[in-house]
């Protein structure tokens, strides 16, 4: 791994800055906003704008891409996101921040698309898994490494906004001055909703809930922190949790799937995180308690959705993998942008613990979900040919799924070219 790091700092430098950034303005906002004064229901709309403008760059950004080339549309959206995340503290009131948040969401995906397509091209068929390894090692260092920012700085004031805009511009230097060739681009066919819910329904429906759940993670969580009286470093210490979680749990989870049937580790995964959010809802006065929940919702989560896509992978094509990938990846999203509306309407009208209530409530629907499915198929997964496990996040675009997915499928044919031997 350090031959690739070694080979690709630039980007995974870049990398690194950019999550930092994108991790402190989602903590900063809940936090500042609650300071602010901000409603819940103001809240909870201003972080579901991020998820809406995420979910039509996903779709648009490509075609910019092809227009004006990678390099144009790298700087341009990097200095939007650099400008929307100075207007934040000038500009406080909730619609100004609705409208940078569609942009941030809008700007960092497409951000997200050219790097991956960059790392994609400057990896080899060799070294491309360890690549994409490194690259979530980064991913999830980032958003940790920000809220320890968080937790040192003043969220009243200018400077936590000065920092991540500084180093949103800061991550294009390193990429753009490289000696990197720029990559071709090239996007898959799209695959029509209905259809992946005829070839996996447990996965289609697993997505659209999970995306609640990580809307609630990504956005609501320093918002909840904040209001059942937690300090600014215990909710950054909480929201670490989350995504150390899901580091810790994605390559042995990825393991155990890989040997087992997939829906009852699917079921279970869903049921831990389920309980795991009932401990915090019922016990709300320990932080202890909630840093675990947290962990454990982080941890079973983030993985799971890697499962699902493999799951569904089984009953797809292998040409038709990679617009699954998308699909499914836009059900996730459509999700992600209910979430954050519904746990901000649950905390208003049960109290703070309906945070932990509405991830207890999908977490657990995705479980029984389950356990009806396998009663429509009884088919196992051990009885057919499986597609290796993935481990690609949903913050990840459809580039580092698809990236993903054929580094897998090769490095699982070629284990079995070599057992008879």
């Amino acid at each position: 791994m350090l031959q690739v790091f070694t080979g690709s700092w630039a980007l995974f430098v870049g990398m690194f800055m950019l999550m930092v950034g994108n991790g402190l303005q989602g903590t900063l906002l809940g936090l500042r906003g609650d300071q602010e004064g901000f409603s819940t229901l103001a809240l909870s709309i201003v972080m579901s704008a991020y998820f809406v403008g995420f979910l039509f760059s996903s779709r648009y950004t490509p075609e910019l891409i092809r227009r004006v080339g990678h390099v144009r549309v790298f700087a341009a959206m990097g200095s939007l996101i650099s400008a929307v995340l100075i207007c934040y503290p000038v500009l406080l009131e909730p619609w100004a921040w609705t409208i940078g948040r569609v942009i941030i969401g809008f700007c960092f995906c497409g951000v997200y698309i050219t790097a991956e397509s960059w790392l994609n091209n400057a990896a080899t068929n060799e070294n491309r898994g360890k690549a994409l390894s490194v690259y979530m090692i980064v991913q999830m260092a980032g958003i940790v490494f920000a809220q320890w920012i968080v937790s040192r700085g003043d969220v009243s004031g200018y400077t936590l906004f000065i920092i991540p805009s500084v180093m949103v511009s800061l991550a294009f230097a390193p990429v753009l001055l490289s000696a990197r060739p720029m990559p071709a681009f090239e996007t898959t066919k799209r695959m029509k909703i209905k259809d992946l819910i005829a070839a996996s329904p447990l996965a289609c429906f697993g997505m659209f809930m999970l995306g609640g759940v990580f809307a609630a993670q990504f956005g609501m969580s320093a918002v909840y922190g904040n209001r059942v009286g937690l300090t600014v470093g215990e909710i950054s210490f909480f929201v670490s949790a989350i995504y150390v979680g899901a580091l810790v749990l994605q390559y042995p989870i990825g393991w155990l799937s890989d040997r087992m049937d997939r829906r009852f580790l699917i079921i279970g995964l869903a049921f831990i995180g389920g309980a795991g959010s009932l401990v915090a809802y019922f016990i709300t006065d320990n932080f202890a308690v909630i840093v675990f929940s947290g962990a454990v919702v982080g941890g079973m989560s983030n993985p799971l959705y890697a499962l699902l896509l493999a799951y569904a992978n089984d009953y797809l094509d292998k040409e038709d993998m990679a617009a699954g990938s998308g699909g499914f990846l836009f059900v996730n999203g459509v999700g992600a942008i209910a979430g954050p509306l519904i746990v901000g309407r649950m905390m208003d009208v049960i109290g703070n613990s309906g945070y932990w209530l509405f991830t207890a409530v999908l977490m657990l629907a995705i479980g029984g979900y389950g356990l009806y499915r396998m009663t429509q198929r009884p088919r196992a997964d051990l009885d057919m040919e499986v597609v290796p496990y993935a481990p690609v996040s949903a913050a990840s675009t459809p580039i580092v799924a698809e990236v993903a997915q054929e580094v897998y499928i090769e490095a699982g044919e070629e284990d079995e070219a070599i057992e008879p031997a």
